[in-house]
């Protein structure tokens, strides 16, 4: 049997919101499993989904570049908000975005790419950085998304400057419709992916590995009921339904008038911008997102240096 440890239940605890005893509690039915031990305080009732983002605490700036029938998205961390304030590191985020496109997802090409001005390679530039701002400076992640017609649409929430911010997201529309009403409505879209979160574009689209998982929470969930199995069925499947529509994009109620479906939105669209219209993609890039903030124990720090 495995040792369910204080630090194990504490990062279970900080994973979940749930109360120390019952995270001991599932710690101990699901022989030490994280996973498992989430999923079986979900079925209790004692945890809603686990959002990992609650606990992340990264740093630094989120940055969009358009190009034609293009555009990218990156992360550069650093350790504290301050630094995001500084313009010199403002317009090394802002040159690397640019420097982005064509590079798709391939962070680790983007960060041996030359920098502006003689200055080495991405990479060393933030090396060099490091030395005048004085805080640690990583680049985390890019991604980029084209289309063969059509537009690629950029949004930036919580926005320090002009295509600077906290979330950054891309819309790709595939259409031979009016490109700025096309624009218009992506930038409407975007708008709604950070908002709304998505993490599939359909339901065809969604990791069978996490549906099949919601699906037995649900179905655990439904048997405590004790309703006939037939019932439970139904009852998951009404509930299926209700997650994807918290997850899928398409499936999702477009923000923007609170009561009209995305698929449903683009579909309507196409009489306005002339064309059918297609979403070919999205990427939304939250800053420091999956990243976890190591949290000390402030009272036994105090404690510690008290002691001498």
């Amino acid at each position: 049997m495995v040792d369910i440890t204080a630090a194990l239940v504490q990062k279970l605890r900080v994973e979940t919101g749930t109360g120390m005893m019952d995270c001991k509690k599932a710690l101990i039915e699901t022989d030490g499993d994280m996973e498992a031990a989430v999923d079986w305080l979900r079925t209790k009732g004692l945890a809603s989904a686990a959002k990992k983002a609650s606990r992340v605490a990264s740093e630094g700036l989120v940055g969009v570049a358009t190009a034609e029938r293009g555009a990218t998205v990156v992360e550069v961390n650093t350790e504290t908000d301050f630094v995001a304030r500084n313009e010199s590191f403002q317009e090394y985020v802002r040159t690397v975005a640019a420097l982005a496109v064509g590079h798709g997802n391939d962070v680790d090409a983007l960060a041996q790419t030359a920098y502006p001005g003689g200055e080495g390679s991405v990479s060393e530039k933030a090396t060099a950085m490091v030395s005048t701002i004085g805080e640690n400076i990583q680049l985390r992640r890019c991604a980029g998304l084209t289309v063969e017609s059509g537009i690629v649409a950029s949004y930036i929430h919580g926005a320090t400057t002009p295509e600077l911010g906290r979330i950054g997201v891309l819309v790709a529309l595939e259409s031979t419709g009016d490109e700025a009403k096309l624009m218009a409505l992506g930038k409407q879209i975007a708008m709604h992916v950070a908002a709304a979160s998505p993490t599939a574009l359909s339901v065809g689209d969604l990791d069978e590995t996490v549906v099949e998982r919601e699906r037995n929470v649900l179905m655990e969930q439904a048997r405590e009921s004790g309703k006939p199995e037939e019932i439970i069925e139904k009852m998951v499947d009404g509930r299926m339904r209700k997650y994807y529509e918290e997850v899928v994009l398409l499936e999702q109620v477009f923000v923007v008038d609170g009561e009209t479906k995305l698929a449903k939105v683009i579909e309507n669209a196409a009489e306005d911008v002339g064309a059918p219209v297609q979403i070919s993609g999205f990427v939304r890039f939250v800053l420091g997102d999956g990243i976890e903030k190591d949290v000390g124990d402030f009272a036994a720090e105090v404690a510690a240096q008290a002691a001498g």
